[in-house]
Order: C-alpha cells, then sequence, then structure tokens
C-alpha cells in the first residue's frame, strides 16, 4: 500500500480522535474515519486487508482448542482476523463501533460464518458478556486516551467465559513516554487490570515490530 496515503489517513485519524475526545466522546472517531475511507482500505491505517501476523505466528504454536468453541474479535474493522479464526474452527462474532466497517467487512466476506455486528466496547449488549471461549483484541486499547483504558480493558475483559483465554495484542510503553497519538503505547499498570479482574498471566511477548515495541499478552480465566 502507497505509504502516502497511509500518512494522510494518520493524520485524518489523529485530527478525527483529537476532535472526538475534546468532545468527551473517546470513540466517535472511528465511524467517521470509515465512511470518509469509502471504500479505499489504504486510508485506514490499520486495515492491512490480512489477518494479524502476530495472532497467526501465536495461533499456529498453540495447541488452541477451537471446536465448537466460541470466539470474538474486539473491533473487528474488516474482518480479516475474525475471518481467520473462523477458518480454524471457532464459531466467531466479530464486533466494531463503526457501522461502515461492519458492511464493509461483510461486502468483503458475502459467503462468511462469523456473525458481523455493531456494538460499542462500552455499552456491550449482555449476551456477549462471560459468552467466549477466546477472545482477541488487536490495537483497540491503544487507540484509545489514557482516561477510558481502565474502562476498555474492564470491558474486554467481561467478554470472557469462566475456563476461557484472550490474547491482546498492542503497543507497548513505559509510563513516563511521551506519544502522540493514537495509537498510544499501552503500560504495564494499565493491563494489570486484567490480572485486578482476575485473569491469570500466561504468556507477555515483549518484542520489536521494526521501530515499533509490541506486546503479545496472552491471560486464561479461571474457571471458577
Amino acid at each position: 500500500m502507497e505509504s502516502h496515503k497511509r500518512d494522510e489517513a494518520s493524520i485524518r485519524a489523529r485530527r478525527l480522535s483529537s476532535e472526538s475526545i475534546e468532545r468527551g466522546e473517546a470513540t466517535a472517531w472511528f465511524e467517521p474515519l470509515y465512511r470518509a475511507a469509502a471504500g479505499d482500505a489504504e486510508k485506514v491505517p490499520w486495515a492491512n486487508l490480512e489477518p494479524n501476523g502476530w495472532l497467526l505466528e501465536w495461533l499456529d504454536a498453540q495447541a488452541v482448542s477451537s471446536k465448537g468453541a466460541a470466539a470474538v474479535v474486539v473491533g473487528c474493522g474488516l474482518g480479516d482476523d475474525a475471518e481467520e479464526l473462523s477458518r480454524r474452527g471457532f464459531d466467531v462474532v466479530g464486533f466494531d463501533i463503526s457501522p461502515t466497517a461492519i458492511d464493509w467487512a461483510k461486502e468483503r466476506f458475502p459467503e462468511t460464518a462469523v456473525q458481523y455486528r455493531v456494538a460499542d466496547l462500552f455499552s456491550l449488549p449482555p449476551p456477549l458478556e462471560s459468552a467466549f471461549d477466546f477472545v482477541f483484541e488487536a490495537y483497540t486499547i491503544q487507540a484509545l486516551p489514557a482516561p477510558v483504558r481502565d474502562v476498555a480493558v474492564a470491558a474486554v475483559a467481561s467478554l470472557v467465559a469462566p475456563g476461557g483465554e484472550l490474547l491482546t495484542i498492542m503497543r507497548g510503553g513505559e509510563p513516563e513516554e511521551q506519544h502522540e497519538g493514537p495509537p498510544w503505547p499501552v503500560t504495564r499498570p494499565e493491563l494489570a487490570g486484567f490480572e485486578h479482574a482476575g485473569f491469570l498471566l500466561d504468556t507477555f511477548d515483549d518484542f520489536m515490530d521494526g521501530t515499533i515495541r509490541r506486546w503479545r499478552v496472552h491471560y486464561r480465566r479461571p474457571s471458577t
């Protein structure tokens, strides 16, 4: 994809996010961004039109039981991660706050088995709570400003069924670092919200993706 389009998309995302946050609406900028893209994925900074490579690497290395298991992709965007989990045998729900993103995903995958739906992470429909054996979140928490991170973490945690698993991927950083975002790197104290919610930390991968520090974290929720 052309780098100048991605640069322009990132600038647009930051402008829309700033305007949204100033209005006290931390998530209101996603729909305008998708709508303005008008079907051009190069105008969506995170839309690579392929599954997340760090998800693929993790799935290939794990003996994940998917038969009959329910999975959800948080902030599913254009659907590539949801489709990959479906291909591997999960019964998948993909949700996003943007109606345009959900319509776009359905158009891309007209024969999909994934249940795509519009939903707000901060106001989840009750049927989604504690409903999933495997929850995948990538790059959504990092797209939200610090004041709402604890709410976002708690909301993601609420999706995981007893005995279920959560895999989350993000930019990682230290609390004292300053960054212009979105995205804003997530800190260890912010991630600790999962453990405060009773999750057990299984693995914590801290690595460089080019010049970007990434974290890939796997948690388990006790069955009782």
